[in-house]
């Protein structure tokens, strides 16, 4: 998925949904990690994508907690 089409779905996400979201990615961010230590992962760049996706979730709910209570 491109990023900015990324990005303006993550926008549109509530505070609880940001966080599923996070989680889901969390898991499978671990399913890749165990799949490229037993040799499964033809892609590894997808660990890195999702790596971001993570971080980009979190900086979006960092950033929406900042402008509601600021």
């Amino acid at each position: 998925m491109k990023t900015k089409q990324r990005l303006s779905d993550l926008w549109v996400m509530s505070d609880d949904q940001l966080n599923d979201e996070v989680l889901r990615l969390k898991r499978e961010q671990f399913n890749l990690r165990f799949r490229r230590a037993t040799g499964q992962l033809e892609n590894t760049a997808t660990v890195r994508v999702v790596r971001r996706d993570i971080a980009r979730a979190k900086t979006l709910a960092a950033m929406k907690r900042a402008a509601a209570n600021g």
